[in-house]
């Protein structure tokens, strides 16, 4: 292999690399010398078929794998010659006639455009210092979480009296059967059934025929299933559902107490308090994280300037663009957006751009020298949880990614940034600083 840098302009570099072709078919004759014995051609014995005619029959593809594999081989074994830690892909782009080279009759030249990371160090994360906001939730904010969740529970009671009517908003059970033209079909029965008049549980036509039905009365009602229902042998028919009217209950307003609690799988009121508290905390506690870790970000981008890899500064740039053209095509931009020069909205987010590619190098480095590590298990966790998302195309999902890299390393990268973070927020001084609800809760400013 013979390497020549060509051009080195910033962090941008160029080499032309050549191997020889006599390596090239070095590695072809062994390839060959491998595959021969393993072959089974007819007209010959298994294993006794002879290189010139694995040559003849399979030579163009050998030569094609052998390429490749040296095009990887080379382009790495380049890099490394060079320390040179890549900040993308490399560009390979092959020089001279490729179809000579898998002929054997040229050397394989191609040359290698590389973007390296630029050197720099790091800020000493340990003399950091930094404000963590803190926000209690007050007994005030349970009890108003508790009252939600009161207005969202309907409770009954058993209606009393000689002969109590059904009215609009009252729990029914009852028992039903279903018939068209008089025979009964299936899933159009059931004994026991609860149902709220006025909840569209059932069929258009079916609960307001009860209204003023009274506690032990058989009634039969007419109905017909729309058009579109799901099951279409039922779709469009005319249907009568022969009822048992067994409890009538009227609703009455939820009380905060220990029975109501237990109803909703709770050992009681202060267990139910106690689960709202905590849900708030976790509340409190992620937008405290959130706001902590901007601090941290903006301090890292304000002790950080070096030269920005343009090809990485540039697909960030087209990525952020393109949601704002999108933005704007469906006419969601913010009137202050909207109100600007597509110069000045691009020399903004170019700025966003940089900050974030910025950004992500410093906490690549910092994490690096850390040892900061992403388990395979920590990805696949990650890669569950997405597909719990596609109820129904988990499979898909997991082989989406199991067969695209690429993607796979969009799910790491989330994870391992708040691994260093968090490893940054272990040896940084922080100081706890109360705040006010309004404050924590505040949005920042992209």
């Amino acid at each position: 292999m013979q390497v020549v840098e060509k051009s080195s302009e910033g962090l941008s570099r160029v080499f032309e690399v050549t191997v020889a072709k006599d390596v090239l078919a070095s590695k072809l004759d062994a390839k060959i010398k491998d595959m021969a014995p393993k072959m089974n051609i007819k007209g010959f014995r298994p294993g006794k078929v002879p290189a010139g005619h694995v040559r003849k029959l399979y030579g163009k593809e050998l030569m094609s794998e052998v390429l490749q594999e040296q095009l990887n081989e080379t382009s790495q074994a380049t890099l490394d010659q060079h320390s040179i830690r890549p900040a993308g892909q490399p560009e390979i782009k092959p020089v001279g006639d490729i179809e000579a080279v898998i002929k054997g009759d040229a050397d394989l030249a191609y040359e290698l455009a590389v973007e390296q990371m630029p050197s720099f160090e790091p800020v000493d994360v340990a003399t950091l210092e930094l404000k963590r906001p803190v926000y209690e939730p007050t007994e005030e904010e349970v009890n108003e979480q508790l009252e939600n969740i009161l207005k969202q529970t309907k409770q009954y009671d058993v209606k009393g009296g000689k002969a109590p009517k059904a009215a609009d908003g009252d729990k029914l059970k009852i028992d039903f059967l279903g018939k068209i033209d008089g025979v009964a079909f299936d899933g159009g029965a059931a004994e026991g059934a609860e149902l709220v008049i006025g909840s569209k549980q059932f069929i258009p036509g079916f609960e307001e025929q009860l209204i003023g039905a009274k506690k032990g009365e058989e009634r039969t009602i007419e109905v017909n299933f729309p058009e579109d229902y799901g099951a279409a042998n039922l779709a469009g028919k005319a249907a009568t559902f022969d009822i048992t009217v067994h409890e009538i209950s009227a609703p009455k307003d939820a009380v905060a107490d220990d029975e109501w609690a237990k109803g909703l799988g709770l050992e009681g009121l202060d267990a139910l308090k106690g689960l709202l508290k905590g849900q708030l905390e976790q509340q409190y506690t992620t937008a405290a994280r959130f706001k902590l870790k901007r601090k941290l970000l903006d301090i890292l981008d304000e002790k950080h300037s070096f030269e920005l890899p343009a090809r990485m500064l540039e697909a960030e740039f087209n990525g952020i663009w393109q949601q704002v053209e999108q933005d704007k095509a469906q006419g969601q931009l913010s009137e202050e957006d909207a109100a600007k020069s597509e110069d000045e909205l691009k020399a903004e987010y170019r700025k966003i751009a940089e900050r974030r590619v910025r950004l992500g190098l410093v906490l690549a480095e910092i994490g690096t020298r850390a040892n900061v590590q992403v388990s395979e298990q920590e990805v696949a966790q990650a890669i569950a949880q997405e597909a719990r998302n596609f109820p129904g195309q988990e499979r898909q999902v997991f082989d989406f990614y199991r067969s695209n890299p690429a993607a796979a390393a969009q799910i790491r990268a989330p994870i391992y940034e708040e691994k260093v973070v968090d490893h940054i927020f272990t040896l940084a001084k922080i100081e706890d600083e109360p705040i006010s609800k309004e404050e924590l809760l505040a949005d920042d400013e992209d």
